[in-house]
């Protein structure tokens, strides 16, 4: 008699267990419908001709799919009064980020070994100032960062930006780079210094290698910040010098002639279209990067 109870008690949890699972299923279902619904319209838009979008459903297939809009969005779309496309905007883009997030990076990872593995008087308080710097938001460097690119001859051009991204995104960078090197054991580095190995040496050497979950992150972030980032290219470049984000709203926002709305969508999948891919590519090591900066044995 005191094991049916029992038996019944343990189905019961079992189907709750499976109802609740479902339930989860579902809930995951709705939000995935949810945030690729933009995605999928985006997409169908950009394939559609712009009779097809003014008669027909915004979410209904295209009839007759055609990549035209995709390849005058790339090559002939006007950008304000230059009818070039997204082309030379793209590369603008390519040249700003790169440069910017290596350079952050290996600042940001020269900081962050320097203030756990040598540390100094007052090295808790740079850390501070350092940190501080990522929360102060963009509006409030706008013109300093203005007269300082002024005064070095850099103002309204790509290699600007890439110092204004570079020197923003220390603060980012540092602090992932501190948190995962407090994290390595201080006899490697001692061990190291023993054997003869100077600063560098340990940090390319040694310290380097085994920050690569660290690096994973670091790059991801500052690639994606970067390359989505409006305010900076706006304010810092002009003409043929801005970068991709500054030219899909001026081609958004063009007046001239009818307004191509499939154009308009191809034009925005091309700008987001490499921070997807990285984030396809590489989304897995960014968690794992996170996992590896917050866990300490």
């Amino acid at each position: 008699m005191s094991r049916e109870p029992a038996s019944g008690i343990v189905r019961a949890t079992g189907s709750g267990q499976v109802f609740l699972r479902y339930l989860l299923y579902a809930l995951l279902a709705i939000f995935c419908l949810y945030y690729l619904t933009p995605l999928f319209v985006m997409v169908t838009t950009s394939l559609k001709s712009v009779d097809e979008i003014r008669q027909g459903s915004l979410i209904a297939l295209p009839q007759a799919p055609s990549l035209a809009a995709w390849t005058k969005a790339w090559d002939t779309a006007c950008v304000g009064v230059r009818c070039d496309g997204l082309k030379p905007y793209f590369w603008n883009s390519i040249v700003m980020a790169v440069p910017a997030v290596l350079l952050s990076t290996l600042l940001g990872a020269l900081n962050g070994y320097a203030l756990t593995k040598w540390r100094f008087r007052g090295a808790n308080i740079i850390f501070a100032l350092i940190l501080f710097g990522a929360f102060i938001p963009f509006q409030v460097v706008l013109l300093p960062m203005a007269r300082t690119l002024g005064a070095l001859g850099l103002a309204g051009s790509v290699f600007g930006l890439i110092l204004v991204h570079t020197v923003y995104g220390l603060a980012f960078s540092t602090l992932f780079f501190r948190n995962f090197f407090v994290g390595v054991s201080d006899s490697i580095v001692n061990a190291a210094k023993i054997d003869g190995a100077g600063f560098f040496r340990i940090f390319f050497v040694i310290m380097m290698p085994m920050a690569l979950p660290a690096m994973v992150v670091t790059i991801i972030w500052q690639f994606t910040q970067i390359w989505n980032d409006f305010l900076f290219g706006v304010a810092f470049t002009i003409g043929d010098s801005n970068p991709l984000t500054v030219a899909l709203n001026n081609l958004v926002n063009t007046s001239t002639g009818v307004k191509e709305y499939n154009v308009d969508m191809a034009a925005a999948i091309i700008a987001a279209l490499p921070t997807l891919l990285v984030y396809i590519i590489a989304g897995k090591y960014f968690v794992r990067g996170l996992a590896a900066g917050a866990v300490k044995e």
